[in-house]
């Protein structure tokens, strides 16, 4: 039996006007899980799309089980055990878990798909992950989270002995993580190999035996993740030391921007009020289904109230759909950045330029070039957005930069208030560093910054005041020389507290 299941040797791979992977080296062991880190463009997706067979190395030799192969497709991967979990789900909404899963794998008579083994099998594999999911159900019907999990049974109804997990715990409740890292020293003792790819390093020390680092396309280090430090290994990620994680700026605050009253939308969000003034970041808080998204996508206009009212610079304002927020000055980062927040198939420049078609274009809708350009330009300059041009499909860029572009293309309107859902997540630590800067920035320009976050640190390190939410209420609200996390856990159970001594009563 071959020492690795895995190696990957000097692989090289050019795109154009970049150069992905420059010499890189990796190899995996039977009942390892190796961590595989760097920042946003370093490499990681391209090296693990390569092997996955997505992709056609330029140089460089790999092995799988001791044997040598050239480029692979995905089938042939996929024959060779090899199962990859995106980062980015990648299901077909309108079909059900179980056809999802077995998609292409289907069990076949006499011309028709064998529904009820296709679903037998859903669940005999789910039930051997303990997750409580209906095979029937349209995948499109699902929470984030849960999506999640059907993409990883999904991958090991496979059989693969050769697991890439790329940010799988990014849209995961505690509970689910918890679950996931379960099956994945399951899988380790039953001698898979796992390749790890993470920006929440922390989580790194329950189940991670290895780590190699790679920094713009090249190969740093491999090193046994008990002989090194957090510290040690984002300094070898962005080749420089890291001074403040959370490097939140004091500024007085001003007049209130905006009063939330009494906001009710259908059993999701219930007599919601919160103000938010000038120079100010409000941190929300809480457990997955919380309603913290619900609430700043109704503030957006892309849910719609039931009853409430919203108020800027004290005026009451009738926000039915994200053109009335904007008109308001209410700017947003979605959450799902790929789905609601960019065209990934335009350019960086499309995309900024499609949020400011007020701004580009004379009085007869003609687009200004030398406007676009310089706006563009602008994000890019005031963001580090890494790209060879302002004309690089979005779709290409890392993730990271992707969420940037998002935010980016906010930058030049003349917004009072300026929404963040999640805007870290699937990001490495020093943009995260870079998208802190920036709400510091709006905030020294007196702009009121709400901020939705499921990391706590994060929340506790950037915010100003932080309401905490729990089953669509607020259940209370601290300044932030007051919070902890204990109080800020104990305040997002409470609801749900309350329930549970009812039903049980």
């Amino acid at each position: 039996m071959a020492e690795y299941l895995v190696e990957l040797n000097h692989i090289s791979k050019q795109f154009p006007g970049v150069k992905a992977l420059d010499d890189v080296s990796f190899n995996l062991k039977s009942g390892e899980v190796h961590a595989l880190l760097g920042e946003n463009g370093a490499g990681k997706s391209t090296l693990v799309k390569i092997l996955s067979g997505i992709y056609e190395k330029d140089e460089g030799e790999f092995r799988i089980n001791g044997v040598i192969h050239e480029n692979l497709t995905p089938k042939k991967a996929q024959e060779l055990g090899i199962a990859i979990i995106h980062q980015e789900l990648n299901m077909c909404q309108h079909l059900t878990v179980a056809e999802n899963m077995f998609l292409g794998r289907e069990e076949v008579r006499l011309g028709m798909v064998q529904q009820k083994k296709l679903n037998k099998m859903a669940r005999e594999m789910l039930d051997k992950l303990s997750l409580n999911i209906d095979p029937q159900t349209v995948v499109g019907k699902l929470p984030v989270s849960k999506q999640q999990m059907v993409e990883i049974a999904k991958a090991l109804s496979t059989n693969a002995n050769i697991i890439i997990m790329d940010e799988p715990t990014s849209a995961l409740t505690e509970r689910e993580i918890a679950e996931l890292f379960r099956i994945i020293k399951d899988l380790k003792a039953a001698g898979c190999g796992i390749i790890y790819i993470s920006h929440r390093l922390e989580e790194l020390k329950s189940i991670v035996d290895r780590v190699t680092i790679l920094r713009d396309g090249k190969y740093i280090t491999t090193k046994p993740f008990a002989e090194t430090s957090i510290p040690e290994i984002i300094s070898l990620m962005v080749g420089r030391e890291i001074a403040e994680k959370f490097p939140r700026v004091s500024c007085p605050v001003g007049r209130k921007l905006m009063e939330v009253r009494h906001i009710t939308s259908g059993d999701t969000l219930k007599d919601i009020s919160f103000d938010l003034y000038e120079g100010q970041i409000i941190g929300f808080a809480g457990l997955m289904g919380a309603g913290r998204t619900e609430l700043v996508r109704a503030i957006f206009g892309a849910d719609p109230i039931d009853s409430g009212e919203i108020l800027v610079e004290g005026k009451p304002v009738r926000i039915r759909s994200p053109i009335d927020a904007i008109r308001a000055g209410i700017v947003s980062a979605p959450e799902d950045r790929k789905r609601e927040g960019l065209c990934v198939k335009l350019s960086i420049r499309e995309n900024v330029a499609l949020a400011n078609l007020d701004t580009v274009c004379n009085r007869f809708g003609i687009v200004n070039k030398k406007r676009e350009i310089r706006l563009t330009q602008q994000a890019i300059d005031e963001l580090k957005i890494k790209t060879p041009s302002q004309l690089q499909e979005v779709k290409n860029l890392s993730g990271g930069n992707q969420q940037k572009v998002v935010v980016g293309k906010w930058l030049v309107r003349n917004a009072k208030i300026v929404i963040f859902d999640e805007p870290t997540r699937g990001i490495d630590v020093a943009a995260k560093v870079e998208i802190y800067h920036l709400m510091n920035m709006l905030k020294q320009k007196g702009i009121g910054v709400i901020f939705v976050s499921s990391e706590m640190p994060e929340v506790l390190g950037m915010s100003d005041r932080i309401v905490v939410m729990c089953d669509g209420r607020i259940t209370g609200e601290l300044p932030v020389e007051e919070a902890t996390q204990d109080k800020i856990l104990q305040l997002a159970t409470q609801y749900r507290a309350k329930e549970e001594v009812i039903h049980y009563a």
